[in-house]
């Protein structure tokens, strides 16, 4: 096994290292901590959140959230059984066309924000039409989120970036 050498402060003689007098090339920092042990996973989870946090403010995140969550429910409330969606055709399929289009909607500007005023509108009427199709729009609750989710998507503005500390200056906003 190959160890480290050190070299003592008293002479200039070089010690080799074992586990009674230095440290074994063990993978263990000096504080007795793995590399990737709570220090590790603090400071990754803490970068996620940096990023995921820089990607909410540049995206109408919580619009597309909004109007997905509608979709869900229109689409979860009007689940049947096949033969009977097969049986009454068009309004059988109407509840997940328009549940499924609803989901799409809030997530197309979320992938792409410059698309956020067709696909808020979209998803408004869509929301509006699952009354008339799918068990009054997903017992008004689908159709209530997905309106409250079309309406952040059409009125989302980008944020403005954070000035730096300390240089006063007032950065200018960014359409994204």
């Amino acid at each position: 096994m190959l160890s480290r050498g050190r070299r003592s402060r008293e002479g200039g003689r070089e010690e080799r290292g074992s586990e009674e007098n230095g440290r074994e090339g063990n993978g263990k920092e000096e504080n007795g901590r793995q590399d990737g042990g709570p220090r590790g996973a603090y400071a990754r989870l803490r970068s996620a959140y940096v990023w995921f946090r820089a990607f909410r403010r540049t995206r109408p995140f919580w619009g597309g959230v909004w109007m997905a969550a509608g979709g869900w429910t229109v689409l979860k409330l009007s689940l049947s059984s096949v033969q009977l969606i097969v049986s009454t055709g068009f309004g059988g399929v109407a509840g997940y066309l328009v549940g499924g289009g609803m989901i799409l909607c809030g997530l197309i500007p979320i992938a792409a924000p410059r698309q956020r005023y067709t696909f808020g509108l979209i998803g408004c009427v869509l929301a509006v039409v699952s009354l008339v199709v799918s068990n009054l729009g997903g017992f008004l609750l689908g159709m209530v989120l997905g309106v409250l989710g079309g309406s952040m998507l059409v009125g989302w503005g980008a944020k403005r970036p954070r000035a730096a500390a300390g240089t006063g200056a007032v950065p200018e906003a960014v359409e994204a």
